[in-house]
């Protein structure tokens, strides 16, 4: 019951809209009418029974750093397979894309191969849910609930700690309320309503796993039909590469540059490491392997002198 209590007094206090049925998400659902989404469509979607009620977001004074282990799979033998395999079956689509933005098809493939198994997972989450919950994190009885949870482990809250935990709460609110406003953009140029969208448990979809505003800033259709659809390999590619293009990647970049380059994508010192050490092992030529010769007349020593 905490966090209805909160919110209804933030919304008494100040002036915003009140729902008959938030079911939680009050909040979140009063900034997006305040920023012109149309009242209808945000009830519309939080009171679907897809959606599941908020019920809190807990949270660290922290970022998670992501452990490389998280990537180590990919720079295995079968991982490298998997990913020359992705550059050979969509070559024309890397190719082009790196004729346009100047982006390494191997780092192209790279990033789709890591990010989803290039467009095989693409993520089962609602993705609406999942960025509406991160979005929530600043909501005022939710800040004091992890202010709270963190006074009962330790006796006591640190100023420092719980200054730390406040600015974690905006930061989050900072990142994610923009990607839930965007949904509602982004859903009716793919033809769908916004709990349609599946993807990662943070709220990416397609095979390169944008998030919502990277869609519409950098989504490319490549193939002229009229629609950006990231499961498309053709428009995944070129999505991509626009994306990178926009941060900074062109020809000639040294090392240094480009994991300055890929650190925008996902800012995790070992995500970067692996795609760019996945891109070189792609552009390596592949050794062919060849099956060991039999000698029949060796074979039949060898069997002879195991029955002595």
């Amino acid at each position: 019951m905490w966090k209805f209590i909160g919110v209804l007094g933030v919304v008494a206090c100040s002036g915003l809209p009140a729902f008959a049925d938030a079911r939680g998400w009050q909040y979140l659902m009063a900034k997006l009418v305040a920023d012109g989404v149309d009242q209808g469509r945000v009830e519309a979607v939080f009171n679907d029974a897809r959606l599941e009620p908020f019920g809190g977001l807990e949270f660290s004074a922290e970022r998670p750093r992501e452990s490389r282990a998280l990537y180590r799979r990919f720079l295995r033998p079968a991982g490298v397979t998997a990913a020359r395999q992705c550059r050979r079956r969509y070559a024309g689509a890397f190719e082009a894309a790196e004729r346009t933005d100047g982006v390494s098809a191997d780092v192209l493939a790279a990033i789709l191969s890591i990010e989803s198994g290039c467009g095989r997972n693409t993520g089962s989450y609602v993705a609406f849910y999942r960025l509406a919950r991160l979005a929530m994190a600043n909501e005022p009885a939710n800040v004091q609930h992890n202010i709270a949870r963190i006074a009962e482990w330790n006796g006591t809250v640190d100023p420092e700690v719980q200054a730390r935990l406040r600015e974690r709460a905006r930061s989050l609110e900072q990142t994610f309320y923009p990607e839930v406003r965007a949904m509602f953009v982004v859903a009716p140029r793919l033809g769908i309503e916004p709990l349609d969208l599946r993807g990662s448990g943070a709220g990416a979809f397609g095979a390169p796993q944008f998030l919502p505003t990277s869609y519409l800033a950098y989504g490319v259709d490549a193939d002229g039909d009229g629609r950006v659809s990231l499961d498309d390999p053709g428009d995944a590619a070129a999505s991509c590469a626009r994306y990178f293009a926009a941060h900074g990647w062109h020809p000639g970049l040294s090392y240094a540059e480009r994991r300055a380059t890929v650190w925008q994508y996902n800012r995790s010192t070992a995500y970067v490491d692996t795609v760019l050490s996945l891109a070189a092992r792609i552009a390596q030529p592949v050794t062919p392997h060849h099956a060991p010769v039999h000698h029949p007349k060796r074979h039949k020593v060898r069997m002879a002198a195991r029955k002595l």
